[in-house]
């Protein structure tokens, strides 16, 4: 009975150490991909727990999500010459879970050692080939990610269809020490001379800026004294416009005045001329001899005895006739 039981425990161990390793667990974002006796099975599977045969069939658990593959110390040969070291570039890829089959059994589970890290290395020591250090260091090295990115990408297509580039970055390159310092103080040199120039501008900006508030000024003040102008102008206007209605005001006021004063004395004189008579001047004379108290006749008349009233009366006669004789001889 004891041999049966230790049998029996064997064969539960076995049985347990079976179903243990029967029994997988795949990773989400992973693909598992299986090997029978080192063979490459068509079986693949997804995330989750999994059965397989036990000890005669293995698995290897293939990333499918976004992952980063570093390729470090790139050696790199410029046209001139100059070796120059990349220490770090970085890799953005992702396999398409679709493709995980076919690029596994071209290139094993082990495929980015294939696709990227050589490729890297290879493309790079391209780029580098037909470049000078200066190119690569400084002239093109902004260039040279996105280069090495399309350049993977178009072999990866014809080769590994279903292996997404979705970017690379590259770390300044190691140059030779004496190169580095030189370099350096170019940079240095360039740096002192865009100050230089930034300062310059800054100059000509505030002395442009002056100018600018200075011509600003000037035109404020050139408005300025173009409106008080226009506004004396317009007050002399004004004021010779008021003149010249007092003036036609008065022109017209005298010109009214004589006016009427001429036709005052035009109309006194038609009623003169009307009045005057020979009837009345003769009227006028009888009346004036009537008002005289005396009257002698005769040429020479000698010493004469008159009152002094009838001496009064005599020469208001003789004023009247007077009067009387102009006033006929104007008619005539």
């Amino acid at each position: 009975m004891a041999q049966w039981g230790a049998i029996f425990s064997i064969i539960a161990a076995l049985g347990g150490a079976a179903l243990l390793s029967s029994v997988h667990k795949i990773d989400e974002g992973h693909t598992g991909v299986y090997y029978r006796g080192g063979a490459l099975l068509t079986t693949t599977s997804g995330p989750g727990f999994h059965l397989m045969l036990p000890f005669i069939t293995t698995y290897k658990s293939v990333q499918t999500t976004l992952q980063t593959d570093e390729v470090k110390n790139v050696p790199c040969g410029t046209s001139g010459g100059v070796m120059i070291y990349f220490d770090r570039i970085e890799v953005v890829n992702y396999l398409i879970p679709s493709a995980v089959y076919d690029i596994v059994r071209n290139f094993t589970a082990d495929y980015d050692k294939a696709l990227i890290f050589n490729k890297v290395h290879h493309e790079l020591n391209q780029f580098c080939s037909v470049h000078s250090l200066q190119e690569v260091y400084i002239g093109l090295f902004d260039q040279i990610d996105e280069n090495l990115k399309l350049t993977l990408q178009n072999d990866l297509t014809a080769m590994a269809p279903g292996l997404i580039i979705q970017a690379v970055r590259v770390t300044k390159p190691n140059i030779p020490e004496s190169i580095r310092r030189n370099y350096e103080l170019m940079e240095s040199e360039k740096t002192k001379l865009l100050i230089s120039q930034q300062t310059q501008k800054v100059v000509e900006k505030e002395a442009e800026t002056e100018r600018i508030k200075a011509v600003i000024e000037a035109e404020k003040v050139a408005q300025v004294a173009e409106i008080k102008f226009g506004q004396k102008v317009m007050e002399k206007e004004t004021e010779k416009k008021i003149s010249e209605i007092e003036d036609s005001a008065f022109l017209a006021r005298q010109k009214a005045k004589a006016d009427a004063e001429f036709y005052t004395a035009q109309r006194a004189a038609e009623a003169n001329k009307l009045k005057l008579t020979p009837e009345y001047l003769q009227l006028m004379k009888y009346k004036a001899i009537a008002a005289n108290s005396k009257i002698y006749f005769g040429n020479d008349i000698p010493q004469m005895f008159v009152e002094s009233g009838s001496a009064d009366s005599s020469i208001k006669a003789s004023a009247a006739m007077d009067i009387l004789s102009e006033h006929i001889l104007d008619l005539d």
